[in-house]
């Protein structure tokens, strides 16, 4: 009978982890530094088949469900759910090279250690790659994990249309990802995501692990306001519907409401554009995208509130004006007995460990729908990301693969550990 695994005699292969977290950053880079591997592009498709090949390689059992999700398992020893991890391998324009693939690579390399240490867990323990998280080229973001915990039906998110209108049915096949699994044919009784903090409060407190108890909520619309396209000479300023002027207005405000008000924690307007877009044309339309985010449901409601009513002044001064939600979640609480957890392996490596928010969006939050969730993060430089200056040092790379590692063997091992109420 296999020998059970304990934490304390396993190590990952440091080298490895860093040199595949090298070979797939190359997959879609750019001459700036960066790389661009968009949702189910054919440069997500290079990456994909080389993530499968590692998991092949890890002794893993490979399937690929109906919304192109990737799961990697290894049996274990009892018939019971399995212990999961995981991220997404999908990323931004230009990003760096560590947001979502690390979670992913550390979790192939538990699998490789237990293979290559003949370990044979309680519990089965899985790997899940899961499909456009980013959300940039198809709506909603998260979508893969939003699928597999029913937020999403499958239906709909296979005709989900990209902004260059394709349909991410079509793209999956395409690329040869439509898989014939059920989305929720893997359902884990725990699953933890390693990741990169994208923020600076672990670098500036000298702290080398993260363990998060909470997401926040997020809030995207896309805001359109209406004006009177006009000659940019010949139209007095006081006698003018200038969209672009009154929407960088609106932005304005809604972006002091954050900074100075706390409504809600943050706000950011990543995208604007005038039409017809001439140098000597008063625009007649502008759209903007906004990203509101905030840990508490009334914040959030109250920055909506906030925009809805910014937009009713705007129509009653003359203007045309609509919002569009693209997607919305409510702040996720983790799972407070699988953080202690968490904190108290940190502890037995002695890593100095902080509970901690997560300002950014991560599959985890979906999967904590489905199972006791939690994430564990290391340090990010500057608190830089989506950025090809995203980066985080080679040992505190190493140092949270191992965290990873005796964390899902902790948990396989012992499938009984209690789980408490979400910590918020």
């Amino acid at each position: 009978m296999a020998r059970r695994a304990t934490a304390a005699d396993l190590a990952i292969d440091g080298d490895r982890l860093l040199r595949r977290l090298r070979e797939l950053a190359e997959v879609g880079a750019d001459p700036r530094g960066g790389r661009t591997r968009l949702a189910l592009t054919d440069g997500d498709k290079t990456a994909r088949e080389l993530v499968v090949r590692w998991l092949t390689e890890a002794g893993a059992a490979v399937r690929i469900d109906r919304i192109g999700n990737i799961h990697g398992v290894i049996q274990g020893l009892a018939d019971l759910p399995p212990i999961a991890t995981g991220s997404h391998i999908d990323t931004v324009v230009s990003a760096g090279a560590y947001d979502g693939c690390y979670g992913v690579v550390a979790g192939i390399e538990v699998l490789q250690t237990l293979r290559a240490a003949g370990e044979v867990p309680r519990t089965s323990v899985a790997v899940l790659v899961f499909t456009n998280e980013e959300g940039v080229r198809f709506a909603p973001d998260l979508l893969g994990s939003r699928v597999i915990a029913e937020n999403l039906t499958l239906e709909d998110a296979l005709v989900s249309r990209s902004s260059d209108g394709c349909e991410i049915g079509e793209e999956l096949q395409r690329i040869g990802f439509d898989g014939d699994v059920s989305p929720g044919a893997l359902r884990p009784s725990r699953f933890v995501e390693l990741h990169i903090e994208q923020g600076p409060m672990l670098e500036a407190e000298d702290k080398a692990i993260g363990i998060v108890e909470a997401v926040q909520g997020h809030s995207w619309w896309q805001v359109t306001v209406e004006g009177v396209a006009n000659h940019a000479g010949t139209a007095p300023m006081a006698l003018r519907h200038d969209a672009g002027a009154a929407a960088m207005r609106l932005a304005d405000t809604l972006i002091r409401d954050a900074a100075e008000r706390g409504i809600p924690n943050v706000a950011t307007v990543g995208m604007i554009t005038f039409e017809p877009g001439a140098i000597n044309v008063v625009p007649g339309r502008a759209t903007f995208t906004l990203d509101l985010r905030d840990d508490s449901p009334y914040a959030l409601r109250r920055a909506e509130q906030r925009l809805h009513e910014a937009l009713l002044r705007l129509d009653r001064a003359g203007y045309r004006t609509r919002a569009l939600c693209t997607s919305r979640h409510e702040p996720v609480a983790f799972d407070a007995g699988l953080c202690d957890v968490l904190e108290q392996v940190a502890a037995r490596q002695g890593l100095a460990a902080r509970r901690m928010l997560s300002g950014a969006s991560h599959d985890a939050q979906m999967m904590a729908r489905v199972c006791p969730s939690a994430m564990i993060f290391v340090p990010s430089h500057r608190g830089i990301s989506h950025n090809p200056a995203e980066h985080t040092e080679p040992s505190q790379l190493v140092q949270g693969a191992q965290l990873l590692l005796h964390a899902l063997l902790e948990l396989a091992n012992n499938p009984e550990i209690h789980h408490a109420p979400p910590a918020l």
